[in-house]
């Protein structure tokens, strides 16, 4: 973006802000007295989607979910984003395994697009991104999003999904939309809980290994029974929320968590044979008695703590002040690829069986939010400040680094990525009498001003080193090899190249109006100029319209521009490591887009992606018992971000000269695509006199995304003999497309009688495909229902039980090896495809006890 066209741009905006500021007031309004809400009114007031104080749902120009505490609980799971994805159809949140750091921090979509395209707020205030760069073949690859599970559940009031773009209003990322996490804020009362679950659960189509012998030709023969049964994943999770008074006019609000899940594995058996055959060619006798269940594909082993506290006083009549602090501690351990006896990754000195290396990754998140409100007699105003970071520190266990031979470590420390950003934002708004319109017109306005660093340390030097032992761990040439694997097997450390600190800053004006201009016509228009220090800057707009057309029915419509400021992860995140490419050690890099190897690639640097956003919709509510909206939307992105493929030839070796890289790949803008569909959300109340209340809720979502075009490959690459096919590969296009349902749909109920409390759920997922490179092992995974249940008596006034059952019926994705033509070996022990926006870890059942008071 040309400076030019910025500098116009904040011309525009101030020239408008100046042109309402200065009209005449033919009356001095006061701001809105919140103390004249009613309680039922203010349950309803949302904080997303307008800035005019009092602003419901029910009267929104945009649309807009509210999730209350009550649904949360109700669901019976333990992670925010999995609450998110049984309640929402335009969420999905699938969780991958074996995916390296992406196996502990699992991205989610909304409206399938990239997890960085929605903006995370807590409270009102944004919140900040995980450390983690996802790299490997999951949905959301090349992304960076904020890490929703490192807030707990039971600290949550509600949250408010806004499901439209709202840069203008926001900024960056908040393109398919807002997710806004409001804590709780009670000052007196409180619950414990005690939860515990397991999967109890059957395999489908994945039959139990129960006898290993041999065959005729004396190969391994195997014998198979029903399909396996399963108990695992066993999780406790402890909660605590308590709400104290501030003197007479305050509160501080306090919820912890201690969460301790169990592995949960799905792994099918290995055929394959451990170990090297004896010089007669006979199998070695141990292959009839090793573990053949020698991966972990699922869930890995996770424990949790957390601490929240959200607090508020009042320092005058018209002012107060505000403050959240978060914690959060999470140590994971996941699975990567077993190495067999005989594997040339293997030292047998070290592990005469083979061995399973796994990645423990150690999570940090904190976050501090303070600031001041006031109410005056004119301005409303908010002076904030917030500091958030995230840190992901890598220790690989039960490994070796093959090149340093039978003297390896078999643990090492491989390096540490964190994050972290602070924020200061000045917010004012005012009722403003105009003469002009039906109402009188809400004038906001505000400032922000925001520091972000990324930095990457390097692990300790086993973690990454080349030795001089070759293949297998044996005496080799220490000058001309072969060399063995060099790094700790599963996640090479950071090298001390790699490592770097990073950082850059933006500062950001908006104005914000919103008026009936006629009796029945609410109009909203917003601006935002936005400056960094790193790629430029931007100015977007909003315009938002509602029409009444009778007490019960309304429509609404908006369009926006948007856009998306490229992550730090994605501007400076840099590794080279050893990969094996045909038993040959390659060595691979991904480099920053604006170092100077990406630039001698022909990398001219990332710009911020740019979205046209539409959405036209109604809202039928004949009565309080009755609710119904239905809003299509369309959504254009321009110069999307995304990680091109490995990089090879002998024209690229020579751009690579002297880096010690022989392959690369970088992030650029590359494709344009195109987002539509439409979300249809309904709720109905019914009230009995004898059976009790029915509260029935449906939601419907149907997308599609679309690759519109893909850009030109640097002129340096074309020279290379590289253009658009071989530099975005057809599988990463269709990861966009289709690796997200292209429909979902939730059904509920909830039913209160007497003491009695049960909620039943069933959520269609669409169809899905897994792409692969290689159309016989391209893999489309049918939709299928999934049921939950709970049920909940209070057995005192104050204490309760609850039971239910996750995925009731045990529904498991069609086993991979049924659904393409060419199956491997890898398609057998992975049975089930980490893109089943449902998981694949079958039924999960679970009892509660909870005390309130």
């Amino acid at each position: 973006m040309q400076k030019a066209n910025s500098y116009a741009a904040v011309f525009k905006l101030s020239l408008v802000a100046s042109a309402f500021i200065g009209i005449p007031f033919s009356t001095t309004l006061h701001a809105q007295d919140q103390a004249a809400l009613d309680e039922q009114d203010v349950e309803q007031i949302q904080i997303v989607g307008s800035r005019r104080v009092g602003r419901t749902i029910n009267d929104s120009p945009v649309p807009i979910d509210i999730i209350d505490a009550s649904s949360i609980e109700a669901t019976g799971l333990t992670e925010t984003n999995m609450i998110l994805n049984s309640l929402l159809p335009s969420f999905n949140f699938p969780q991958p395994s074996i995916t390296d750091g992406t196996d502990h921090v699992r991205p989610a979509q909304l409206r399938g697009l990239a997890p960085d395209h929605t903006l995370v707020l807590v409270n009102g205030k944004r919140r900040h991104t995980s450390a983690l760069l996802n790299l490997n073949g999951s949905v959301g690859r090349g992304s960076s999003a904020v890490d929703l599970n490192a807030i707990p559940a039971n600290a949550i009031k509600r949250i408010e999904v806004l499901r439209d773009g709202a840069a203008a209003q926001y900024g960056s990322d908040a393109i398919a939309g807002v997710i806004n996490i409001v804590l709780k804020d009670a000052a007196e009362g409180g619950e414990v809980s005690a939860t515990y679950g397991a999967n109890v659960t059957t395999m489908d189509g994945v039959p139990n290994l129960d006898a290993v012998g041999t065959d005729a030709n004396g190969n391994l023969a195997f014998t198979t029974g029903s399909d396996r049964e399963v108990t695992d994943g066993q999780t406790a999770t402890l909660r605590g929320n308590i709400g104290f008074e501030w003197g007479s006019d305050g509160f501080v609000n306090v919820s912890g968590e201690y969460r301790d899940r169990g592995q949960a594995n799905r792994a099918d058996f290995d055929p394959r044979e451990n170990y090297v055959r004896d010089q007669e060619g006979n199998i070695d006798p141990r292959e009839l008695s090793v573990n053949r269940y020698n991966h972990v594909y699922g869930n890995g082993e996770v424990e949790d703590y957390a601490l929240f506290v959200n607090a508020g006083k009042a320092l005058s009549s018209s002012m107060e002040f505000y403050a959240t602090a978060g914690i959060s501690s999470r140590d994971s351990v996941g699975g990567g690829f077993y190495r067999r006896a005989q594997d040339s990754r293997n030292v047998t000195a070290i592990y005469p069986d083979g061995f399973l290396p796994s990645i423990q990754t150690d999570i940090s998140d904190m976050s501090v939010l303070a600031g001041i409100k006031g109410y005056g007699d004119v301005w409303n105003y908010d002076l904030s400040l917030t500091h958030g970071g995230n840190e992901l520190k890598y220790n690989v266990i039960n490994t070796l680094n093959t090149s340093l031979g039978p003297s390896s470590p078999t643990e090492f420390y491989a390096g540490t990525l964190e994050y972290t950003t602070s924020i200061i934002n000045a917010d004012a708004s005012r009722l403003v009498d105009t003469g002009m319109f039906f109402s009188e017109m809400n004038f906001a306005m505000g400032a922000e001003y925001r520091h972000e660093s990324y930095d990457i340390s390097a692990g300790e030097e086993g973690s990454y080193a080349q030795g001089s032992f070759g293949p297998g761990g044996v005496v080799t040439d220490p000058v001309d090899g072969p060399f063995g694997a060099a790094g700790s097997q599963v996640f090479p450390g950071f090298t001390p190249e790699s490592a770097g600190d990073n950082s850059r800053h933006n500062y950001s004006l908006y104005v914000d109006l919103e008026a009936d201009v006629i009796e029945n016509w609410n109009v909203a228009v917003a601006g935002r100029y936005e400056d960094y220090s790193d790629f430029g800057s931007t100015f977007n707009w909003k315009m938002s319209h509602r029409v009444t057309l009778s007490d019960s029915f309304a429509l609404r419509a908006s369009v926006s521009t948007g856009f998306r400021a490229p992550s730090l992860q994605q501007q400076y995140f840099t590794s080279i490591a050893t990969v094996f490419v045909d038993g040959v050690p390659t060595e691979t890099g991904t480099f920053a887009p604006s170092s100077d190897v990406a630039q001698a690639l022909g990398s001219p640097g990332l710009d911020a992606e740019e979205s046209n956003n539409y959405s036209a919709g109604f809202t039928f509510s004949p009565s309080a018992d009755f609710n119904l909206t239905v809003d299509f939307y369309r959504i254009d992105i321009d110069d999307r971000i995304v990680l091109s493929n490995n990089l090879s030839g002998e024209a690229i070796e020579a751009l690579l000269s002297g880096t010690g890289a022989n392959r690369a790949r970088f992030f650029l803008n590359a494709i344009n695509s195109r987002t539509q569909g439409v979300d249809i959300v309904s709720t109905y109340t019914l009230n009995t006199a004898e059976a009790g209340a029915f509260n029935f809720n449906a939601g419907i979502n149907v997308n599609d995304n679309e690759v519109t075009d893909i850009l030109d490959a640097p002129d340096v690459l074309q020279g290379a003999g590289f253009d658009q096919s071989n530099l975005f590969s057809d599988v990463e296009l269709r990861r966009f497309e289709t690796s997200s349902p292209d429909s979902k749909i939730n059904l509920g109920v909830t039913w209160n009688y007497d003491r009695y409390t049960t909620t039943l759920r069933t959520t269609r997922y669409g169809e899905v495909e897994d792409p692969s490179s290689i159309e016989a092992r391209n893999e489309i995974i049918p939709s299928e229902w999934i049921t939950d249940v709970d049920v909940r008596v209070a057995i005192t006034e104050g204490l309760s039980v609850s039971v239910g059952a996750n995925n009731l019926f045990d529904v498991y994705p069609e086993a991979t090896r049924n659904l393409v033509d060419d199956v491997t070996t890898f398609s057998n022990i992975f049975p089930y495809s980490g893109f089943s926006p449902y998981g694949f870890t079958g039924r999960f059942v679970y009892g509660k006890v909870s005390y309130t008071f």
